[in-house]
């Protein structure tokens, strides 16, 4: 299965919750699948928050499900082709450089 019908396969979820109607009370708009991406995203971290080993791996792969759903939501609600963003990035990534780590342990692009 590709990234093109995991779509479509969310999309028809969505659908069929009602979630594209417009008196839907989960209106998904661009701003609200971009907030559910932050909190699911935070739901991820909490797995890990006390515990220095590896979480339960099917409470793990639920959340990580949740925002890769709607990140394919909020890419194709917003015109995005995810896949050549991906491909793009990846590209552009290449050509990057971290030579150094600054005391925030994040590296920094040069």
């Amino acid at each position: 299965m590709d990234i093109a019908e995991l779509t479509r396969r969310m999309h028809d979820f969505v659908r069929a919750k009602g979630w594209y109607e417009p008196d839907t009370p989960h209106p998904q708009t661009p701003r609200n699948l971009a907030a559910s991406i932050c909190i699911e995203a935070a739901e991820i971290l909490e797995h890990f928050q006390w515990n220095g080993g590896m979480p339960d791996r099917d409470a793990l792969a639920g959340e990580l499900a949740d925002v890769a759903l709607y990140l394919l939501q909020l890419a194709s609600t917003s015109g995005i082709d995810l896949e050549r963003a991906i491909l793009d990035k990846l590209d552009q990534n290449y050509g990057r450089t971290w030579d150094h780590t600054p005391a925030s342990g994040t590296p920094t692009e040069d």
